[in-house]
């Protein structure tokens, strides 16, 4: 019945900040954009980023506040997790982006584990399996 998930939606007030995070240092691809009026006079804009068949819609409204908090613990949806090849080697490269790891690594006998954020602070966990 129930298959995979479908896409992850992250809303943004820097939306071509993220959108050149995910595309130029994490290889995320843009797929598709789209623009919708809302009734309220605002506009909702999303680009829709793929990555190994997962699809980030990145979200940004025009006329309308809109106040995040990554940093505060919540309970809720908390980031997503993206796994990699090789964690040394991914952490080394995100540094010569300028993106250094904000928890970890942590390496366990199966796996190792570090988190990293996007230009709005939201958490993303880089996970290597063993």
């Amino acid at each position: 019945m129930f298959r995979r998930i479908d896409h992850i939606e992250i809303v943004t007030d820097r939306p071509q900040d993220t959108e050149n995070f995910y595309t130029g240092v994490l290889g995320f691809t843009v797929g598709a954009r789209d623009r919708i009026a809302r009734p309220d006079g605002s506009v909702l804009n999303i680009a829709y980023l793929g990555l190994g068949g997962t699809t980030v819609e990145l979200m940004a409204y025009d006329g309308v506040a809109v106040a995040p908090q990554p940093a505060l613990e919540h309970l809720g949806y908390r980031m997503m997790a993206i796994e990699v090849d090789d964690m040394k080697e991914a952490l080394a490269y995100l540094k010569t982006k300028g993106v250094d790891a904000v928890w970890g690594p942590v390496f366990r006998d199966t796996y190792a584990r570090a988190e990293i954020c996007d230009p709005s602070g939201y958490r993303i966990e880089l996970r290597h399996w063993f």
